[in-house]
């Protein structure tokens, strides 16, 4: 969506406040291209939306499943025993503590990662891996885009999380036993088990699979951060630990994420599409599906 877009298109197809978001929007975009470059509004934009949409709704989630814990323990899958202190009568210790502090260590790794990889990429004949155009893509083109890197991102993490982190006769068996010794030694999930676990496999497991897909697709820099948004709150709901969530597929997903914490023989995507097609969903989910 460029100038003439908004100048001559829009009033043909849209009412006058559309117009004006519209107008809005472009120039304040605008603005900001011509402000800062393209590096800087990647991951300045990164990092705002990770602190809006995962961090703060994380903490807001942990509080009150510590403030109130009687109610929140109605709506976790495993009742009492999914609380992030594992107890109504328990107070945070230092397990959260080392939990929070490695989820937010390993989100300045991968932004790390992110810096670096963009800054190989904006030295090669393909440039960077986010554009940072002044035109801004169209909806339907976002749209696309969207689809395909969050079915890219679905299809990378089953296939690590199966065949790397918990295929028993993997060629790098240290793999399987550190994210064991890690993000299996949880008991339960909250928000900000997201992104806990060894740093090497978070980048492999987590990092990778989601921004894998930007580099193959060349996202827009407003594409990327609505895509780094959507995945923010997906990983804050779905690692709520609550099976009673506004979406019929938030609330799978939840339930996912739980029976897989539990086992890990089971549910080795986000969503659990690929597990369908696999069949890899743990028997309870078989038999609702036969049902």
């Amino acid at each position: 969506m460029d100038f003439l877009t908004v100048f001559a298109v829009l009033p043909t197809v849209s009412d006058y406040s559309t117009r004006l978001n519209v107008l809005f929007f472009y120039m304040s975009w605008a603005t900001l291209k011509m402000a800062h470059t393209a590096m800087w509004l990647e991951l300045s934009g990164t990092v705002l939306v990770r602190v809006f949409f995962y961090f703060l709704p994380s903490i807001i989630f942990f509080v009150f499943d510590v403030a109130a814990p009687g109610i929140a323990a109605s709506f976790k899958k495993q009742g009492e025993a999914g609380l992030p202190t594992g107890s109504k009568s328990s107070w945070p210790t230092s397990r959260e503590a080392k939990i929070a502090g490695w989820a937010v260590a390993n989100f300045v790794l991968g932004l790390s990662a992110q810096w670096m990889v963009e800054g190989v990429l904006s030295k090669t004949t393909r440039g960077p891996a986010v554009k940072a155009t002044l035109s801004v893509p169209l909806p339907w083109t976002m749209t696309g885009q969207l689809f395909w890197g969050f079915l890219i991102r679905e299809i990378l993490s089953y296939a690590i999380h199966r065949w790397g982190l918990h295929y028993k006769d993997s060629i790098f068996p240290w793999l399987v036993e550190c994210h064991k010794s890690w993000y299996h030694d949880l008991t339960n999930t909250f928000p900000l088990t997201a992104h806990y676990d060894h740093p090497f496999i978070y980048l492999l497991s987590t990092w990778l699979p989601m921004y894998l897909p930007v580099c193959i697709l060349g996202f827009h820099t407003v594409t990327f951060l609505l895509y780094t948004l959507l995945i923010s709150l997906e990983e804050v709901f779905v690692f709520c630990g609550y099976c009673k969530l506004p979406s019929f597929l938030l609330s799978m997903a939840a339930r996912h994420a739980e029976s897989h914490l539990a086992d890990g023989k089971a549910y080795f995507g986000r969503w659990g599409y690929i597990d369908l097609l696999l069949g890899t969903l743990g028997n309870g989910e078989k038999a609702k599906k036969r049902k």
